[in-house]
């Protein structure tokens, strides 16, 4: 075993712990690739070498770190590649690691009964198109010709699928990819009706990424909103914004336009996910001055506010509309 999946079971509102696990396996490898919101893979070729330890070994390791430095319990699958250690997280359980063998044998039983959706990449679509010709499982399509597999779903897609269902991964992992995109989830105690609940929970989940990207030096180019209704359908909205930016003030007018343009009536809303996209350096974004005293002024408490959570907890400083 070479590659880790780890899943980290954080709470909704505990995301902003991610960069901090993410140390904490920095601590047995630099090849980490972030998987937000909330899992990672790591390879450890290199650290099984060091520590004289197995893949699986140092899985158990990382999970007590993780328990004991954050409190968070994680989720972790290994596998020779990346693909079947994702793969593997699947069938994983809090305190136990899911290994895929590493014999070429091993590999081919532990992927022949399980459904071609399981692939990672494999949609619905694919899936559908599959089946409807009798290869519904991984162990079909690898039994199957390779010409057959590829007129019916692609030349190139074909032989990705093919190589995949036979165990072949071509995967790895890229470092780092960490902070690709942050993002923020309000999920409701029940469904909810109200527009200004909903406004609430934009403005809270505004606060929290801008707060973020602020803490790592980072500004986002994109906005996307995702809006999940009572009956499990969603809404989802991107917005390119006027520059990157991490004023929360400026996330939170976007968040609002992009959730007015909806044009929501007594929409029963399950959970809102408003998530930054396209993060980059914040000494390499440009700011177009204002001079409107009233900006400066906001970029200035904003300053104080997040030195004075850094201090004191997150909730040391909120908008008024959300204190109650």
């Amino acid at each position: 075993m070479t590659i880790l999946c780890v899943r980290f079971q954080l709470p909704p509102t505990y995301e902003a712990a991610l960069p901090g696990l993410l140390g904490l396996l920095e601590e047995f490898t630099p090849v980490i690739e972030a998987l937000p919101p909330d899992r990672a893979l790591a390879d450890l070729r290199g650290a099984e070498r060091y520590f004289g330890r197995s893949a699986v070994e140092l899985a158990s390791v990382i999970r007590v770190r993780a328990l004991a430095l954050h409190g968070v319990d994680c989720v972790i699958g290994a596998g020779p590649g990346p693909m079947l250690a994702r793969m593997a997280l699947c069938d994983a359980e809090p305190g136990v690691t899911c290994a895929v063998p590493e014999e070429p044998d091993g590999i081919v039983e532990f992927l022949a009964g399980r459904p071609v959706a399981a692939l990672p990449g494999v949609g619905t679509a694919t899936a559908r198109t599959l089946g409807e010709y009798g290869l519904d499982t991984l162990g079909r399509v690898a039994a199957a010709p390779l010409s057959t597999v590829q007129r019916l779903v692609g030349a190139k897609a074909g032989r990705e699928l093919h190589e995949k269902a036979n165990g072949i991964d071509r995967g790895r992992v890229v470092p780092n990819a960490t902070f690709r995109s942050l993002a923020a989830e309000r999920p409701f105690g029940r469904d909810e009706l109200d527009r200004d609940r909903h406004r609430r929970a934009l403005l809270s989940a505004a606060g929290e990424l801008g707060a973020r990207l602020r803490a790592l030096d980072k500004v986002c180019r994109t906005l996307t909103l995702t809006v999940r209704y009572a009956d499990r359908s969603s809404t989802t909205r991107s917005r390119t914004l006027g520059e990157p930016t991490a004023h929360s003030a400026a996330l939170t007018r976007a968040a609002y336009g992009m959730y007015d343009a909806l044009g929501l009536q007594r929409a029963r809303v399950r959970a809102i996910v408003l998530r930054a996209e396209g993060l980059g350096p914040a000494e390499q974004a440009s700011h177009q001055l204002t001079f409107d005293p009233a900006d400066e002024k906001v970029r200035r408490i904003e300053e104080v506010a997040d030195r004075a959570r850094a201090k004191f907890g997150p909730r040391a400083v909120m908008p008024g509309a959300l204190a109650a």
